[in-house]
């Protein structure tokens, strides 16, 4: 893989807080374009690794570029290159779809015209056109979801960070999710995917999983199996896991 081909670099990220080491010398690349699993347990490390490469958080030491950006010298050139969804829902629930569209196109700096383009362009695709001026909290769970996506790759970034994306959501809107996933993939952006749910990593192009703040294992979800003889993600998490 050549440096334009890669949209993520790590080299030995070491994050210490005190005597605890919460990330442990991740080495590992993104392609661009890539769907890239980041699996682990709750407190394996994977949100403070996350908040590392969205120039959140420096790392303790370890080389890392992100979008062809240093992560100690570069932050806020990172943090307009990429698109970042949390766990908790990152929209505004008093404000309505349209607002919500009109405001964060605004702070990732669009034009009016480019804004006005790409939120019709997104209420279309979700089918929320006739409730463009519905207050967000007025929309099941799924649907937020969905808008929160659809809103952190408004700006067209070549990376987004989805931190536990589908949490709590039900199996069929999961699955319409992941189709927006792939669509976001198939127009070049990378996605840097977290999740509980074992089966979404059997979506994903490349998978890595944490223990302890280490990677234990990275590959293909299909090669994971094979390698562990293992039948699903599940039993080849499991098996690492303990």
């Amino acid at each position: 893989m050549n440096d334009k081909q890669i949209a993520i670099k790590s080299e030995n990220l070491v994050k210490k807080f005190g005597n605890f080491v919460a990330n442990d010398h991740l080495t590992f690349e993104v392609a661009q374009g890539e769907i890239f699993g980041f699996l682990g347990a709750n407190g394996a490390g994977k949100t403070t690794a996350i908040k590392i490469l969205c120039g959140i958080s420096k790392p303790t030491s370890g080389n890392i570029r992100v979008a062809g950006f240093d992560v100690y010298t570069e932050n806020e050139k990172i943090k307009k290159n990429i698109g970042y969804m949390s766990q908790r829902f990152s929209l505004y629930e008093e404000l309505s779809i349209w607002e919500n569209l009109r405001f964060y196109g605004g702070i990732y700096g669009l034009s009016a015209k480019t804004i006005r383009e790409r939120s019709e362009a997104v209420l279309k695709r979700l089918g929320l056109e006739d409730q463009r001026n519905a207050h967000v909290r007025s929309l099941p769970l799924g649907w937020k979801q969905k808008l929160a996506f659809s809103v952190a790759i408004l700006h067209r970034p070549g990376i987004v960070f989805l931190d536990e994306p589908t949490g709590g959501v039900d199996p069929i809107t999961r699955r319409q999710f992941w189709d927006l996933i792939y669509e976001a993939a198939a127009d070049g952006i990378t996605v840097f995917v977290t999740t509980h749910y074992m089966d979404e990593a059997e979506y994903c192009q490349r998978v890595s999983i944490m223990v302890d703040g280490r990677i234990v294992a990275l590959d293909k979800p299909t090669a994971l199996k094979n390698t562990y003889s293992c039948k699903s993600m599940e039993e080849v998490f499991l098996k690492l896991a303990r």
